[in-house]
């Protein structure tokens, strides 16, 4: 499965369907081809600068020196992101982020991977006190029970910068520095733990569209009223580290389990030194997410719950190509498969100049 974004989603997500609980290519079902590594460390992207060359981008995402990256939703059917090219096996993401106002809309940053793992934050339009956080496995949908709040004052307000340390070991959601969160094997609901390659997005949508399933429009606050919109998130910046090395991540078996995973030209952990050596306790989580849907990817979405567009990434597939999309991007081939951006082989490109 890759999330690459069709340029016409802007005309098809007009139309809301029923999203569903698949992936094209799951790599715990058939064989896949290899994600892309990352393979750097304190890679910083800064959307004050303009767009990255690392992300693709559909939807209404602009670029100022004031607030970075602007996702805007101001009519129905929005749903501007982000996303990388490329995959983590392991590893740290820090999201410098002002979510965004408004009854019903939703501000997300994710890490997912093909075979349907899944660490998120998201943000309420409707409030500007609270940040949730939520984690899945295998696109495992019998419960909704795994996600979180936390106190996140003025969060419409101001930038904060919000981080997700993912080991093989623990996975730690952290706001401004300060950990609000951890989980652990022995702690996530059984085979639940996220351990396969993750890529990362990060966007905005209406969960209180009128055309929503009433549980989502309830879970998001309320209908959303576009006449009070437009509706902007903003990412001043990202910082991105591997702890994984090499040119792609390949799943060995259908185990989904992180010591499948072979780091082809690296090493799963082949970058472990640049793990925190130290984690602060978690506080006590005294408010939890019951019975509702959780938002974002569309991925592990139950169709009598959750409505979507019906279109990439809303919908997770394997590598949409030039004919489905309308759009072929520069890091994929004629063929369907990824190749390094600017074209050539991987041993033809420079670390900097594929991931700038």
């Amino acid at each position: 499965m890759r999330f690459f974004v069709g340029a016409a989603l802007g005309l098809l997500s007009s139309t809301l369907v029923a999203a569903q609980t698949y992936t094209d290519c799951n790599p715990t079902q058939r064989s896949c081809p290899a994600d892309p590594a990352f393979g750097q460390s304190d890679k910083t992207f800064d959307f004050t600068s303009g767009a990255a060359n690392a992300f693709k981008s559909t939807g209404a995402v602009t670029y100022d020196q004031t607030n970075g990256a602007t996702f805007t939703v101001s009519k129905q059917g929005d749903g501007p992101l982000i996303q990388s090219g490329w995959y983590i096996m392991f590893g740290r993401v820090e999201f410098t982020i002002k979510a965004a106002p408004g009854t019903g809309i939703v501000s997300s940053a994710v890490l997912q991977s093909d075979d349907l793992d899944e660490i998120d934050w998201e943000w309420l339009g409707g409030n500007n006190a609270q940040v949730q956080t939520n984690y899945f496995g295998k696109g495992d949908t019998t419960s909704f029970s795994r996600g979180a709040f936390h106190d996140n004052s003025g969060n419409h307000d101001d930038f904060h910068t919000f981080s997700i340390d993912w080991t093989s070991s623990q996975i730690v959601w952290a706001i401004d520095g300060k950990t609000v969160r951890v989980l652990t094997p022995e702690t996530a609901d059984t085979n639940q733990y996220p351990q396969s390659p993750m890529m990362i997005k990060v966007g905005v949508w209406a969960g209180g569209d009128s055309n929503n399933a009433q549980g989502t429009i309830d879970w998001a606050g309320g209908l959303t009223d576009y006449s009070q919109g437009p509706f902007m998130m903003y990412m001043k910046s990202m910082m991105v580290t591997d702890y994984s090395t090499g040119t792609s991540y390949r799943y060995g078996d259908q185990s989904g389990s992180w010591q499948s995973i072979i780091a082809e030209g690296g090493q799963v952990n082949g970058n472990k030194g640049a793990e925190p050596k130290s984690t602060e306790p978690a506080p006590a989580i005294t408010a939890t997410i019951d019975s509702v849907p959780v938002p974002w990817s569309g991925t592990h979405k139950e169709t009598s719950t959750w409505v979507t567009p019906n279109v990439w990434p809303w919908v997770a597939s394997e590598s949409p190509t030039a004919a489905s999309t309308g759009y072929q991007y520069d890091w994929e081939s004629s063929s369907g498969h990824n190749r390094p951006l600017g074209g050539g082989s991987m041993s033809e490109q420079s670390p900097e100049s594929l991931f700038d």
